[in-house]
């Protein structure tokens, strides 16, 4: 047990942690984790809302939500698509292209308890696909923690039938 402690201790003095290891926000099998990651001040962001697509048209709409305990000063969200988006996209302030597939858009700070501003889109998709598999997912808090990942991380199929479908 000594020996892994010293080669663990070994290792993070001379390469620190592996680039990309907490990209998710979670520790991988095999990752050392860097105990700084997880201090801070916590909250639970949750994003709620609704999505319909027809004829490769689609609308989204959410309100982003700090269940607490602290407050968020800044956040941004990253709504990505299964399929690709359109070249041409309008989008609102705040929101931009990250990707063939994905835009992020900033959500601003967020109170403790306290419900940020509603968040619409209206995006195209490359074509009109059947089916479109939208995940939403928090990418920064300002070094605000978040562990309970069951309500900042959506996934939603919508099907191409102008149906509303919620989160």
């Amino acid at each position: 047990m000594r020996v892994v402690a010293v080669c663990v201790a070994a290792v993070l003095m001379v390469g620190g942690v592996a680039p990309g290891a907490f990209a998710d926000g979670e520790v991988g099998a095999g990752a050392v984790a860097d105990p700084v990651a997880f201090e801070g001040p916590e909250a639970d962001l949750a994003y709620h809302g609704a999505v319909s697509m027809a004829a490769g048209h689609v609308d989204v709409r959410f309100t982003p939500r700090n269940h607490g305990p602290s407050a968020v000063p800044d956040a941004t969200v990253r709504l990505r698509w299964s399929e690709p988006l359109a070249n041409r996209q309008l989008l609102p302030d705040g929101c931009a292209r990250s990707g063939p597939r994905a835009v992020l858009c900033r959500v601003g700070a967020l109170a403790a308890d306290g419900l940020g501003d509603q968040i619409g889109l209206r995006l195209r998709l490359r074509g009109e696909p059947s089916e479109a598999l939208l995940e939403i997912d928090t990418v920064w808090s300002a070094g605000v923690v978040d562990r309970n990942h069951m309500n900042d991380r959506q996934r939603v199929l919508v099907l191409d039938t102008g149906d509303t479908y919620y989160f």
